[in-house]
């Protein structure tokens, strides 16, 4: 697992793109695991603070019940339908790893906050002729790796 910073440190310009793409929209998706292990979806809204990609859960949620349970989650950035032209389409990005405590949330909303421990991060979208589908995807273990498909 890693830190955002480490990603920045290890990959700078995909973790720029990354990051631009989480930061396009407020919103985001996040899955995590019930008790009986199926999955659940919720909204969510993230920061980066300082080195981390950081989320909040508001009291009572059950996300943050899920996280404090079985710490492993799936981060979406927003869908957004590609234009008309796709090539000027940014993609959408995804973030896989661990939820680790990092205290309460700050600010007039109270809750947990969670740091991320990545253990994924994936960029997909379009090449610039709009003609393959383009999978990049960074792992601490493995670094970047990038995909190209029909």
């Amino acid at each position: 697992m890693a830190t955002w910073k480490e990603l920045e440190s290890a990959e700078p310009g995909f973790a720029a793109r990354a990051r631009a793409l989480l930061d396009a929209h407020k919103h985001k998706t996040i899955a995590t695991l019930r008790a009986d292990g199926s999955p659940r979806i919720s909204g969510i809204e993230v920061q980066f603070v300082g080195d981390d990609l950081t989320f909040g859960s508001m009291p009572d949620a059950r996300k943050g019940d899920d996280l404090r349970r079985d710490p492993r989650f799936a981060l979406h950035s927003a869908s957004v339908d590609p234009p008309e032209d796709h090539a000027s389409w940014a993609g959408d990005a995804k973030v896989a790893g661990r939820a680790v405590p990092a205290g309460s949330v700050e600010g007039p909303g109270s809750g947990d906050l969670f740091r991320a421990d990545v253990r994924e991060v994936v960029i997909t979208g379009l090449n610039a002729d709009a003609t393959l589908l383009v999978v990049e995807s960074w792992t601490p273990e493995r670094g970047l790796r990038r995909v190209e498909r029909e």
